[in-house]
């Protein structure tokens, strides 16, 4: 008899199906700048798509708004808004070379690339895996009329 012992070693996998689920929100923020608290709007996309362990990606599609996670504090808003607009102020607005083109709007550009253009969320067990007090804000920074915003879940 030989003195080799054979070791068999099984692994199980389970064969899962990638899910991709895309979804257009729009807004119109009646002021020209102000945050809407989207986290319902995502929250019900994601159980549209049937997706348990996976991925949200929220972005705003048009150059003057944006995307964010932050609380959701009205003290806090008001101190996003009064910050941006020492940043990037929006008049005069002959001071930017963008609105030499007959725009208006140079400030809500600049606005926008400082809160940035879209988040990713972690999905686990059917829900956005969020750290404490998290919400998605669409932040407007040029409103009064209707503007995309693009959710992309992809998942299992």
């Amino acid at each position: 008899m030989s003195g080799k012992i054979i070791i068999g070693i099984h692994k199980f996998i389970e064969e899962k199906t990638m899910k991709s689920y895309r979804k257009e929100l729009w807004f119109n923020i009646l002021n020209r700048r102000g945050f809407k608290n989207i986290t319902p709007d995502v929250e019900t996309a994601l159980q549209e798509s049937g997706v348990q362990e996976g991925l949200v990606l929220v972005c705003a599609m048009h150059i003057t708004a944006s995307i964010f996670i932050n609380d959701d504090e009205s003290g806090l808003h008001q101190d996003y808004d009064k910050w941006l607009e020492k940043i990037a102020p929006h008049e005069p607005v002959s001071q930017y070379r963008h609105n030499d083109t007959g725009e208006d709007n140079a400030d809500a550009h600049m606005k926008r690339q400082i809160m940035g253009r879209e988040v990713v969320v972690a999905v686990t067990d059917g829900k956005l895996d969020f750290g404490p007090w998290e919400q998605i804000f669409y932040g407007e920074f040029d409103g009064r009329r209707r503007k995309r915003v693009l959710v992309k879940i992809i998942g299992e």
